[in-house]
């Protein structure tokens, strides 16, 4: 069995253990008809020594009913790849939970490798929400790749660094069985490849540079939201970088993604006063202080999902 596979059933029968004192003390705000299962981008992780990529969200939606899981797919990869990967958990945790389909949330690369099970086995997926989204491709890419030319002995370096974060990154979480392709990662969060590969899931995306999708399409509902700044908290070692990278935009955005390319069918708000890191939480919880508390936000969605019979 594999370590996803035993998480979930460790999950499940500490849910069904502590059924009656958490029905009990659960005031059902978040408790949504068909499963959660959050979906973490480049270089993340469901969880690693003890620390979630959603740093606190499973908790405190799991607090107010909703039945929460973490995927773990690689590193770095395809967002097919990763997409892969996803549909084969996905399975798992419907067939613990005995739900026929369930909400994915994905954050970063999470976005697109969502939108892919969604376009495979759409009769598995009720709503798909991207979170900062590389929905149409990021400028910190298309920079990177231009800076590696293909062959080259800077992209051979960068590589070899990348995989070597990634397999710290896969002993840290217990992932070290999944396969790590850096430069197969880069290639499919720049403009050009999420140009081909919207065309072939195109369910949600925007037909205008900065408008909204279709909020419906094959029977899944599509959500997004995301961040416009960069330096939200001077205490977060993040922010410098993200601060850095965002100059590389003539136009909002949350350090790496832009804010028009985030979009994806309805779009709940595109201009928090959130970074790329925020956006999940991070750094362990280091946020602006005058702005809405992640947590809050994602707990907010899932009483929307709930409300919307999903």
């Amino acid at each position: 069995m594999t370590r996803f596979a035993r998480l979930l059933a460790t999950l499940g029968l500490a849910c069904a253990l502590a059924m009656p004192t958490a029905s009990a003390a659960s005031s059902g705000y978040t408790q949504t008809r068909y499963p959660i299962v959050l979906v973490h981008g480049l270089f993340g992780f469901d969880q690693a020594l003890g620390v979630d990529y959603f740093y606190r969200i499973p908790a405190e939606l799991q607090k107010d009913g909703a039945k929460v899981y973490l995927a773990q797919v690689s590193a770095t990869n395809s967002n097919e790849a990763r997409g892969e990967q996803l549909l084969a958990q996905v399975k798992q945790v419907l067939a613990i939970t005995g739900a026929s389909k369930v909400n994915l949330i994905g954050h970063s690369q999470g976005a697109p490798t969502s939108r892919y099970v969604a376009g495979v086995a759409p009769q598995l997926v009720a709503s798909v929400t991207t979170v900062g989204g590389v929905n149409k491709g990021s400028r910190i890419a298309d920079i990177t790749r231009g800076a590696l030319p293909p062959g080259s002995v800077s992209e051979t370096l960068a590589a070899s660094v990348a995989k070597g974060l990634a397999g710290l990154i896969s002993l840290a979480s217990g992932g070290q069985k999944l396969p790590q392709d850096p430069l197969a990662a880069l290639d499919a969060l720049t403009t050009s490849r999420m140009n081909q590969f919207n065309a072939r899931f195109p369910a949600g995306v925007p037909r205008s540079d900065c408008g909204e999708g279709d909020y419906s399409a094959n029977g899944i509902r599509f959500y997004s939201w995301s961040g416009s700044s960069t330096v939200t908290n001077i205490f977060d070692a993040s922010d410098a970088l993200l601060g850095l990278t965002g100059l590389a935009y003539g136009s909002p955005n949350d350090g790496l993604v832009g804010t028009c390319a985030s979009h994806l069918g309805q779009v709940l708000r595109d201009n928090y006063r959130m970074n790329h890191a925020d956006e999940i939480n991070h750094f362990f919880g280091l946020v602006h202080l005058f702005e809405t508390d992640p947590v809050t936000v994602y707990r907010q969605h899932a009483n929307r999902l709930k409300n919307a019979g999903l």
